[in-house]
């Protein structure tokens, strides 16, 4: 299902997308509205949970954490009820995706050594066959959702 927006509300999410703290007052100026006029659409943008979030970017290598890596694992669909806990236990799991393919989930992840990351992948195995891939870069960083004007 495509949401339905007006030029107006479709101006408001690609600046916060750009910058999620960017003031109301500078919006509206953008958009021609009053600042509450604009705080009264971010809200309904919220209720209707085409905002889910606001999230600082946060960069990993300050904290320490060198190893990013993506992490395909083969889950039976019995173990699923099990295997769904674990994952949202560990907080070096950035994102755990259920996917089509030879493996049915794509886990991202962070650590600081690939001892870490190496135990993990043990503990993950308990569930089935796992397939990793260490990032040496990246040439796309998270970016915005296109919102067609």
């Amino acid at each position: 299902m495509a949401v339905k927006l007006d030029s107006i509300d479709r101006q408001i999410l690609m600046t916060l997308q750009k910058n999620a703290r960017t003031p109301i007052k500078d919006i509206a100026k953008k958009v021609f509205l009053s600042s509450p006029a604009v705080a009264n659409r971010i809200e309904k943008l919220e209720k209707a949970g085409i905002i889910s979030g606001y999230h600082a970017h946060i960069n990993s290598f300050l904290f320490g954490y060198n190893i990013k890596a993506f992490i395909n694992l083969e889950v039976a669909p019995a173990q699923k009820k099990e295997f769904y806990p674990f994952i949202q236990s560990i907080p070096n799991v950035i994102e755990c995706n259920c996917v089509t393919g030879a493996y049915s989930m794509l886990i991202e992840v962070f650590f600081q050594t690939t001892q870490q990351l190496d135990h993990f992948i043990n503990e993950l195995q308990r569930f089935g066959k796992t397939q990793t891939q260490i990032v040496f870069s990246t040439s796309v960083e998270h970016r915005d959702i296109p919102i067609e004007s």
